[in-house]
């Protein structure tokens, strides 16, 4: 197959590692495809080059690309996908993401006569208006969502809770074109340890952001003093998380990472017992993922994907601080569930949510796309 996939950003070179996920899906999915990739904003640069297998074309607009010069962008965009299609016509593209590159591709579908894919991804369906977050907050946002939702032939959800998100947010999509699916992790590249580690120590793997709300995190550390956290990431958070984690004593037992590069991370979540996540919003959260096929017991917030698997984790009240706190005392403190929950987390990443199954699920959808 000729696939085209839409991103806002991918990698510049093999180890640039821009959106992991999306270059293991590009890798997998380009041994048997040829798999050609328009990204729009990263990296800053206006040439082909190949990664992974995949043939790149940065269009290099940056995130500073707004207003005019994002009508301008999507221009190129579009100019770009019909030249490349006269080339060497596409089977299917697919966006990721249901925001500007969700709505380029429903546009060159629908010019071109091409089947559209939108995965939904990131924050396209909710409004958070106290920390500034979501599609939702802004009428021409929503606009653009609704675009890339009405002209995709089908749209991947990655759980039940992102299925009430578009009825919340008031689109209308046919059952029949939403399509339940995840991506998916690299099951080769992110295994157990050999001996289970401390399950006192436990791992958060996020951008320093509000809609992570480590805050939430740090506050259910003050109130557990046998146990320690990783903190791996960066953002805007770093200082006002860090006097926070003063504040409450615990600052001799946060340990900070920083950024971390992709391919040492699975060292660090061996490491670890329990992956902890506190968002207010998530879709996928690869990181949990990536900690269960590490074989590491998950606790999270009632968003995203974990809340449909509970083999993978436990899932707590988004913002409370003392059911995160009891959850995680609950179950460092028993073994017979820690152990149940570490086998099956590792089997649910392998069965159901490894990046072999999501190309295969993937290439599947393409083709009942392009015969019907």
């Amino acid at each position: 197959m000729n696939i085209g996939i839409l991103l806002p950003g991918f990698s510049a070179h093999e180890r640039d590692w821009a959106i992991p996920v999306q270059q293991h899906l590009a890798r997998e999915l380009a041994k048997t495809d040829h798999v050609r990739i328009v990204a729009l904003r990263y990296p800053p640069r206006r040439d082909p080059y190949i990664v992974s297998g995949a043939h790149v074309y940065a269009i290099g607009a940056g995130s500073a690309a707004r207003g005019l010069q994002r009508f301008q962008l999507w221009t190129n965009a579009l100019k770009l996908i019909r030249r490349l299609h006269r080339e060497k016509p596409f089977d299917v593209l697919h966006a990721m993401w249901a925001d500007e590159t969700g709505l380029i591709a429903g546009w060159a579908g629908r010019l071109l006569g091409i089947p559209v894919v939108v995965s939904i991804l990131g924050g396209e369906l909710i409004g958070l208006p106290d920390i500034r977050y979501g599609l939702q907050l802004s009428r021409f946002s929503r606009w653009v969502v609704g675009q890339a939702l009405n002209n995709a032939d089908a749209v991947i959800v990655a759980s039940s809770y992102v299925s009430r998100l578009i009825v919340q947010a008031g689109y209308r999509i046919p059952d029949s074109r939403l399509i339940t699916g995840t991506l998916g992790v690299d099951t080769t590249l992110f295994t157990p340890a050999a001996v289970a580690a401390d399950p006192h120590r436990l791992i958060n793997v996020a951008s320093l952001v509000p809609v992570k709300d480590q805050a939430t995190l740090f506050r259910a550390v003050a109130l557990l003093p046998d146990v320690t956290l990783d903190v791996v990431g960066s953002g805007s958070l770093r200082q006002p998380l860090t006097a926070l984690a003063t504040h409450l004593g615990i600052s001799d037992r946060v340990r900070w990472h920083g950024d971390v590069y992709h391919p040492e991370l699975p060292a660090l979540y061996q490491q670890a017992g329990v992956k902890v996540l506190t968002s207010r919003h998530e879709i996928l959260a690869m990181s949990t993922l990536e900690a269960a096929a590490c074989g590491l017991p998950v606790i999270t917030t009632e968003v995203g994907t974990i809340p449909d698997h509970p083999d993978i984790g436990i899932t707590v009240p988004v913002g409370n601080h003392k059911a995160l706190a009891d959850a995680i005392y609950k179950l460092i403190h028993d073994p017979q569930r820690l152990d149940s929950l570490r086998q099956s987390a590792r089997a649910a990443a392998v069965r159901e949510f490894s990046i072999t199954r999501t190309a295969e699920h993937q290439r599947t959808l393409y083709k009942q796309l392009m015969d019907s």
